[in-house]
């Protein structure tokens, strides 16, 4: 049961801040997700992506990231992982000029996305044989000049765990970008603040010029997500 209440304790119009909605937890729902569904209900950016026809609350990250840093440049190619429901394709297929007729995005994820023009949809898990060749294969081969990765594993409500999982993902597609990237590319990934990501970073940091990490506005700040950014690719260094 969903109800709305006035929080402002006067009479009279109500302004939106006074709007809250409570859950109530009914029968077969724990707690947890009576939690979640109240959280989304109250969340201005999930009202606003509805509103303006996004995805997911998650397009006004990848914005806001692309605002600050200046990602998206006419006629890139990007690699999109973990992408359902569409949020970060969504958002970069007009900046990078993707059509139909010339997609220049792959996007891959084992849960079922709806059609965006201008990107190539894989469902499929990333971590299955064949998918990484199957993503290039969706860009005619080319290499690739942003790889962003928006993955994350199923939750265990242990955080220690939870964050090793995230991480190994962020490695899987930190291993992938620097294969597939062109001189120059750039990875987008987010990850959880946990302490497990030094050898990530030093991976990062002998193939990229600058890695760093930021935390947009559209992210909870109660969440300990945050995303991590490498520019510059550079040729694999020759040991």
């Amino acid at each position: 049961m969903v109800k709305t209440t006035n929080m402002g304790g006067g009479a009279g119009r109500r302004s939106d801040r006074d709007l809250k909605v409570r859950v109530k937890t009914s029968k077969g729902r724990k707690i947890g997700s009576t939690l979640w569904l109240q959280r989304q209900l109250n969340d201005p950016y999930v009202a606003r992506a509805k509103a303006e026809g996004l995805r997911s609350r998650a397009a006004y990250k990848i914005k806001e990231l692309d605002e600050r840093y200046k990602l998206f440049k006419k006629g890139q190619r990007i690699v999109d992982l973990g992408a359902a429901p569409g949020g970060w394709s969504q958002v970069a297929a007009p900046l990078v000029g993707s059509t139909d007729a010339n997609p220049l995005i792959a996007a891959i994820d084992f849960l079922e996305m709806d059609k965006i023009s201008g990107v190539v949809f894989l469902q499929q898990d990333f971590t299955d044989d064949g998918a990484p060749k199957a993503l290039i294969d969706a860009l005619g081969g080319h290499k690739v000049d942003i790889v962003m990765s928006d993955m994350a594993s199923p939750t265990t409500g242990h955080r220690a765990t939870d964050h090793i999982r995230i991480i190994t993902l962020v490695e899987l597609a930190a291993d992938f970008a620097i294969n597939v990237l062109a001189p120059g590319g750039t990875f987008v990934a987010k990850v959880f603040q946990g302490g497990t990501e030094h050898e990530l970073l030093s991976l990062l940091k002998r193939h990229f010029a600058t890695t760093l990490h930021a935390k947009p506005k559209a992210s909870r700040q109660e969440s300990a997500e945050t995303y991590l950014i490498a520019r510059g690719f550079k040729a694999q260094p020759t040991d």
